[in-house]
């Protein structure tokens, strides 16, 4: 057995000299053990040098070092812009307090010292840190320009100050839940300062290429000229008719870009602190309604596109619907047939349901994922909510779907969905940054004829020449909309009274470049007024919005006569 293998492995080393080498090849397990070895040896060698390297540098005082070691804190971040070059958030100079409690000699003195000029730091936390053995520990990390130099002047051993930046938001509240905010070390936490960190930022920070560098701004769509308007007319509102919150968002029709978006209350950045409480959460992206009539639009779009139903087709509204032990009836009811643009402008419930039944459920299911409200956005901002659906999709929930309830939407959901029937059918998600008019036209995706986009402005401007959303009337900008009034559920049930109101609306129908989506959370009726319902606070606050952002964003005012409008695709009809 032996001579047999010795000439085995004499001939495959006779094989190799005969192809011109002398290698001996080894095949299979002894070929994979070899490997291993080597690797094995060049892993341990390289920690071994990697360990006299780091060795070597550990020349120094011990505090320089474990301060080497929190570079990420003097790291910076680039200046994000509006769409105009207004600054929004920077970085300035500040200042981390730190203590190397081995060189402080008299501890009580130095911490009476320390809380004659930082009273917060009055605590058995920090009395315990100043006498322990530490090489290093952080008193605190920010602190202001004459802090620092009061602190100084009292000469104070074994204490220090490290150069930071801290992140300043000149605007305040205003773009608050646009931009988010920062940790301690400058990180983002939400908002676009999160988006930025996971998009570049952060992968450029630990390779060491932003410290003490300048970067290029960060530009986004938003103007701060209209963000302001818009937040202010909704804190007017808000206080106005005491509603809960308050939500706006102004899109640009034909790009999906965000020109303005606020959710009341909001937060100032500069007190990451504010932007923890429940009540100050980014309603537009982050919370989940049932929307109410508005919803009303998508409905009648889907049945117009499909083909199913025409617009001078008649609805039976004389009758409540009722199903599974529910009534469903119409909050004004005309109590005879209505044609589909009478639907809309009464905005009946009875009449939308039989819109649908007419599409059908499918065709229900399938238009509302294609314009977006059936799974969750896709936009920079992190924390975005995904729509609640109902667990079963049956006739009910399919009629009450229909008027908009029992599906819940974020407020941002239903502005994209809003601005795809007025824009010529085209479906596109929104961002947060500059977005050309040829970048949208590669993203968008046709989702609707465009005779039934140019039927559904129609409507809208019928609705504000006619309908309940005649007070959002801006003369010169040819206004159109839909109201909603959702009851809000209360203890499980819906509370009569207990509204979220919104108007979605777009400017100037003819030719649509912005949409304004208005969310009102259970206004009250005020002194005068009948009904605490959309038509008598949301739809105004549009107006007073409107009337402030449109020149300022270059919209031409066109005072021709506000006469009735029939689409042309309506007009060529046979």
């Amino acid at each position: 057995m032996a001579r047999k293998a010795d000439s085995s492995f004499l001939r495959r080393s006779n094989v190799n000299q005969k192809h011109g080498t002398s290698a001996i090849r080894l095949r299979g397990p002894g070929r994979s053990r070899i490997f291993f070895a080597m690797t094995i040896f060049v892993f341990v060698y390289g920690a071994i040098a990697g360990r006299l390297i780091l060795l070597g540098l550990q020349d120094g005082d011990p505090a320089e070092r474990f301060l080497a070691a929190q570079s990420s804190v003097a790291q910076a971040r680039p200046d994000i812009v509006d769409r105009n070059g207004e600054i929004l958030a920077t970085d300035i100079k500040s200042a981390a307090l730190y203590a190397e409690p081995r060189k402080i000699p008299d501890t009580d003195e130095v911490f009476d010292g320390l809380i004659s000029i930082l009273p917060e730091l009055d605590t058995p936390v920090i009395k315990k840190r100043l006498e322990s053995n530490a090489l290093f520990t952080w008193l605190k990390r920010e602190i202001s320009v004459e802090q620092r130099q009061a602190i100084h002047a009292l000469g104070l051993p074994g204490v220090g100050f490290r150069e930071s930046n801290k992140r300043f938001y000149p605007g305040g509240q205003t773009v608050s839940h646009i931009l988010g905010t920062v940790n301690v070390d400058n990180q983002g936490l939400s908002g676009m300062e999160k988006y930025v960190d996971q998009a570049w930022l952060k992968d450029l920070q630990d390779l060491g290429f932003t410290q003490d560098r300048t970067m290029e701004p960060v530009k986004l769509s938003v103007d701060l000229r209209v963000q302001h308007a818009v937040r202010d007319e909704l804190r007017r509102s808000m206080e106005y008719y005491k509603a809960k919150a308050a939500m706006g968002v102004v899109l640009k029709a034909d790009t999906g870009e965000v020109i303005a978006m606020t959710s009341l209350p909001d937060f100032d950045p500069n007190n990451r602190q504010q932007a923890l409480e429940k009540a100050r959460m980014n309603r537009v992206t982050g919370g989940v309604f049932e929307m109410g009539s508005i919803f009303k639009g998508i409905t009648i779009a889907m049945a117009l596109d499909s083909g199913k139903v025409k617009l001078e087709d008649g609805f039976d509204a004389t009758k409540p619907i009722r199903v599974a032990g529910q009534k469903i009836d119409d909050f004004h009811g005309k109590r005879r047939v209505l044609s589909v643009p009478e639907v809309f402008i009464y905005s009946s419930n009875i009449g939308t349901i039989k819109v649908m039944q007419k599409a059908g459920i499918e065709e229900q299911k399938a238009f509302l994922k294609k314009v977006g409200l059936t799974q969750k956005m896709n936009t920079e901002i992190p924390g975005v909510a995904r729509p609640l659906l109902p667990p079963k999709w049956n006739d009910l929930a399919a009629m009450t779907i229909s008027f908009g309830h029992g599906l819940g939407v974020t407020p941002l959901q239903m502005a994209v969905a809003g601005a795809t029937l007025v824009n010529g059918g085209k479906y596109l998600e929104p961002t947060f940054l500059p977005r050309s008019e040829e970048e949208a036209d590669k993203l968008a995706k046709q989702v609707l004829k465009p005779e039934t986009s140019e039927i559904l402005r129609y409507l809208n401007r019928e609705n504000v020449l006619r309908g309940s959303g005649r007070r959002a009337a801006v003369p010169g900008y040819d206004v159109g909309g839909k109201t909603g009034t959702a009851q809000k559920v209360v203890n499980g049930r819906y509370a009569e009274g207990v509204y979220l109101n919104s108007f979605m609306s777009a400017f100037p129908m003819s030719n649509p470049e912005y949409l304004v989506l208005i969310v009102l959370d259970e206004p009250q009726k005020v002194e005068g007024q009948r009904y605490s319902t959309a038509g008598w606070n949301a739809v105004p606050t549009t107006a007073s919005v409107i009337r402030r952002i449109a020149p300022m964003l270059g919209v031409v005012p066109d005072f021709a006569d506000d006469a009735e409008t029939i689409p042309v695709s309506y007009q060529n009809r046979n």
